[in-house]
C-alpha cells in the first residue's frame, strides 16, 4: 500500500503547522532551560541522575530533536528522535514516581500536528492493518474452506 497522497484540507494543514510550531518551540524552550542552568530544571533533573555533562547531552539531544522536527524536510527523523527521547523521559518519570503526563502529553502532540500536516506518516500502520486483515482471512479460508 502505498502513503496517501491526497492534498489535506487547509484548515487541518494550519492546525498542524501550529501544533508541530507550538510543539517544537516548547522543545527549544525546554532545552534552553537545560542550557541555562535554571535552577529548578537542574535540581529536578539533577535528582533523576541527569547532572553535569548528563545534562548537556540532554540539552543537545532535545534541541537537535527539535530543530528536524521543525524543519519539514527532516520531520520524520526528528519525529522519531522527539519519540526515542520523550518515551525516556516517560520512562524516566515512571521511574522516579512522577507522573508522565507533561512528557506524554507533548508527544501526543506533536504527533498529532505531524499526522495533521502529513496524514502519509501513519503509512506503515495501514498497511501493516491491511496485511494483517488479509493474514486472518487466508488463515480463515484454510480452516473452513468455502464457509466465506
Amino acid at each position: 500500500m502505498q502513503p496517501n497522497n491526497h492534498p489535506v484540507s487547509m484548515p487541518r494543514r494550519v492546525l498542524g503547522n501550529v501544533l508541530v510550531f507550538v510543539g517544537g518551540i516548547v522543545l527549544i524552550g525546554s532545552a534552553a532551560a537545560k542550557f541555562a542552568h535554571v535552577p529548578k530544571v537542574v535540581n529536578e533533573l539533577g535528582a533523576m541522575g541527569f547532572a553535569g555533562k548528563r545534562l548537556l547531552l540532554i540539552a543537545v539531544l532535545e534541541l537537535l530533536s527539535a530543530v528536524l522536527f521543525l524543519v519539514r524536510p527532516t520531520r520524520a527523523a526528528g519525529l522519531l528522535l522527539i519519540s526515542a527521547y520523550l518515551g525516556g523521559a516517560v520512562a524516566t518519570h515512571i521511574q522516579h514516581g512522577q507522573s508522565p503526563a507533561q512528557p506524554g502529553f507533548i508527544l501526543s502532540v506533536l504527533w498529532f500536528g505531524a499526522w495533521l500536516r502529513h496524514p502519509e506518516i501513519l503509512w506503515s500502520l495501514r498497511h501493516g492493518m491491511v496485511d494483517s486483515r488479509q493474514l486472518a482471512s487466508r488463515e480463515h479460508e484454510k480452516h473452513a474452506p468455502g464457509l466465506i
